[in-house]
């Protein structure tokens, strides 16, 4: 063999072994970041979830507002990314606690029940105004002692939540998207797809509770959201009490 024929081969060797070194570096990379993805979301392989729908408050019959439709279009991809399943329920049809699978719970307490139930569980420091009839407090959103105000079409609210109950290592998370507009929730599941791997870092499997602000909606649509904040501290404590004697003197006063 001459020397041209042996650097020859000792190329194609090289280059054979640097291509598998860079196939293996690279897969081992893909499957890092899809554990780390699986374990932020609960979804394990083939794992099984829940996507809660809830109904379009507009419509006379059961119907899912078709902004919602696209949140749980984009959260079936996050779902399947992960290689699990995920089951369509509606807000009434659920039936059972939380925990044991991923939840992805999307709508107000307006049109969702279940979403009701969670904040009442899990999130005491809320207060949204489901009031039907129109006003500036119409669909606004009272965290602690602070008051989120929708202005539609322009300025529009939305919490974004992880939350999980117990300390068990196996318990499932359940996420919320209430906002006070269905484009705003169809918001909050782009703002998560987008930023699963940041939330990750920083909250780990811990819950957080974030407030999340859609400008100009009428123009943008869903893409443009900034974060107000992380609410979690205030969102998970009571609200305080009123005072007695201060009440009472506001209905002596009225």
């Amino acid at each position: 063999m001459t020397d041209d024929v042996l650097n020859i081969v000792l190329g194609v060797v090289a280059a054979g072994i640097s291509a598998t070194l860079g196939w293996l570096a690279r897969t081992y990379l893909w499957k890092r970041r899809l554990r780390r993805k699986q374990a932020f979301f609960g979804l394990p392989d083939s794992s099984e979830s829940l996507l809660v729908v809830n109904r379009d408050p507009a419509a006379t019959e059961p119907a899912v507002h078709r902004f919602d439709v696209f949140a749980l279009l984009e959260l079936s991809a996050l779902i399947k990314d992960c290689g699990a399943h995920a089951q369509v329920v509606t807000q009434d049809m659920v039936g059972q606690g939380f925990g044991e699978r991923t939840e992805f719970c999307v709508g107000g307490p307006g049109s969702n029940r279940r979403m009701v139930a969670h904040m009442a569980a899990m999130l005491p420091g809320v207060r949204v105004n489901v009031d039907p009839e129109p006003g500036p407090d119409r669909g606004a959103f009272q965290i602690g002692a602070e008051r989120y105000r929708m202005d539609p079409g322009i300025t529009e609210y939305v919490l974004l939540a992880r939350l999980t109950a117990g300390e068990r290592r196996e318990t499932r998370p359940v996420f919320l998207f209430c906002g006070q507009r269905a484009i705003t929730n169809q918001a909050a599941t782009r703002y998560l797809a987008g930023n699963h791997e940041r939330l990750a870092r920083k909250h780990g499997s811990n819950s957080f509770v974030l407030l999340l602000k859609v400008i100009n909606s009428q123009a943008y649509g869903p893409d443009v959201v900034e974060l107000v904040g992380d609410v979690t501290r205030t969102a998970t404590a009571p609200l305080p009490k009123p005072d007695p004697a201060t009440s009472s003197r506001n209905s002596h006063r009225a």
